[in-house]
């Protein structure tokens, strides 16, 4: 017992010192910054990013929008849409959920830069595009160091501390669900997981491809049929949500600075905005300019916060199933006695058919974690790929890559056994990792992120398709641009140079 209890500190610690108010303030200010730097896309450009997500088609080589949208929204939505905003609400209180949306608005555009970052200094891999952090750190940052010590941290974190989030949830509710041992459900799991990572990059864009859409609808369908029934409460919702979130409403005030603290960090952990994640799904899309990708993935963020947790948070809050926690200890408000912050959402899909709760949040989960884990998978693919770039066809990557794999099949597999707040304290404690070393990353390439955004403003103001030059703005390093140019869009890209349009190499 001593030794779980040590392990669940030690954790807990570990969690604690990434997730300090340091990290949050970076988050928020990066956030801001980069909207107001690009003059708030996330408004201006909603039109755009709908219709890059519809656009492109996939190559031999890359994966279309739709798929790249589909992989890094599949590694979004995950447990944190359900659990996750449950215990921000736990700790925090109703006043969580805004911070939710206020870190999911503004990190859009951090997922902005992070995607097209990785669009303008990505590679080809065994035949393959792929980039993301480790990627622009080694050529924007010119440091190769970093960027490989950023790739050993995304492997350990998507290859080993996050898996058992995602498994831990799920058989957790299949248990109560369906009274099945987590045993059970880790074998089933890991079959179908294996079955599909196993089958590389393309087979997992395939299956997010599949089930995403339909299990986002799905989910979003039964949230509204819930806040239909409970319509007279609408208003006391958003007044909890907002007087909780400014300190306004007394009973909440004593989880005033949890609110923001949890918010943000579930939000964080949510929507990946600024972590680096799903620019790693960004960097594998077959695109004509970055700044296509980076609109998909800002809109993935929308979807995901804006969309899916709210739709947790509006079943919990309108059905008052969920409790909330002093910090000192003991509770502040407790509508569910004795009921886990993780049983919030099963006791509110209840209210609209008994029993119905347990199966309907269990089946969720499995495509939720599901597609997580694929995206997770697709992640530590890329990096193992950055890794052995300049021995892609050798035995030492193949070994690596199966090795990778099987690491986390098994890290799935034990995390189904394990406490739950050990494998929450060190997969949070993962996220946090990467999300300090990709913001501070971002922020120091905001220009050259920035300026993709403008020349494919300045393009489209010419009616044009816009299609990706890097001197136009000023990059070095992206060589492998003129190339899929060339070979892709040679109409665009001659129409742009009929245009006389010079590029925004120069522009501040």
């Amino acid at each position: 017992m001593s030794d779980t209890l040590d392990l669940l500190g030690i954790s807990a610690r570990i969690d604690g010192f990434f997730w300090g108010w340091i990290m949050i303030v970076l988050c928020l200010a990066a956030g801001v910054f980069f909207s107001v730097a690009m003059r708030f896309p996330q408004l201006r450009l909603i039109r755009d990013m709908v219709g890059q997500l519809l656009g492109g088609k996939s190559s031999a080589r890359g994966v279309s929008s739709f798929q790249g949208f589909a992989m890094a929204l599949g590694g979004r939505v995950g447990t944190g849409n359900i659990t996750g905003v449950a215990s921000a609400i736990y700790f925090g209180g109703p006043g969580a959920v805004f911070w939710m949306w206020a870190i999911a608005f503004l990190g859009a555009g951090s997922a902005y830069i992070e995607s097209a970052l990785a669009q303008v200094w990505k590679e080809e891999i065994h035949g393959e595009y792929r980039g993301g952090p480790a990627y622009y750190i080694e050529q924007g940052l010119r440091s190769p160091r970093l960027g490989a010590a950023f790739a050993l941290l995304t492997i350990l974190s998507c290859g080993v501390l996050l898996p058992g989030i995602q498994s831990n949830s799920f058989a957790v509710a299949a248990r109560g669900a369906f009274g099945v041992s987590p045993v059970y459900m880790a074998a089933l799991y890991v079959i179908l997981l294996g079955y599909i990572i196993f089958g590389g990059g393309k087979r997992i864009a395939r299956a997010a491809e599949m089930i995403v859409p339909f299990m986002a609808a799905g989910y979003i369908v039964l949230a509204i049929v819930i806040l239909v029934v409970n319509a007279q409460k609408i208003p006391s919702i958003l007044s909890l949500i907002f007087g909780s979130a400014f300190n306004m409403n007394a009973l909440y005030g004593a989880v005033f600075g949890q609110a923001v603290s949890y918010g943000v960090k579930r939000g964080v952990f949510s929507n990946e905005a600024g972590q680096g994640t799903g620019a790693q799904a960004a960097g594998a899309a077959e695109v004509s300019h970055p700044a296509k990708q980076g609109l998909v993935q800002a809109f993935s963020v929308y979807v995901d916060t804006l969309f899916i947790c709210t739709a947790t948070a509006v079943m919990i809050l309108a059905t008052d199933s969920f409790n909330v926690a002093l910090p000192a200890g003991g509770m502040l408000v407790e509508n569910l006695p004795g009921v886990a912050s993780g049983n919030f959402t099963q006791t509110a899909v209840n209210t609209i058919g008994t029993g119905f709760g347990g199966i309907f949040v269990a089946i969720a989960l499995f495509f939720f974690t599901l597609t997580t884990m694929l995206a997770y998978a697709f992640y530590v693919d890329s990096n193992v790929g950055y890794l052995f770039r300049s021995n892609s066809e050798g035995r030492g990557y193949r070994a690596t890559l199966n090795a990778s794999r099987v690491a986390i099949i098994f890290m799935v597999f034990i995390s189904t056994v394990m406490s739950a707040d050990v494998v929450w304290n060190f997969g949070s404690a993962g996220v946090g990792m990467m999300a300090w070393f990709n913001v501070i990353a971002i922020l120091l390439l905001a220009r050259p992120g920035i300026a993709t955004l403008r020349d494919y403003e300045a393009q489209k103001r010419l009616g044009l398709d816009p299609v990706f030059v890097p001197e136009r703005c000023g990059i070095r390093g992206a060589g492998l641009w003129h190339e899929i140019a060339r070979r892709g869009y040679p109409e665009q890209l001659e129409r742009l140079r009929g245009s006389g349009d010079s590029g925004c190499a120069g522009e501040e």
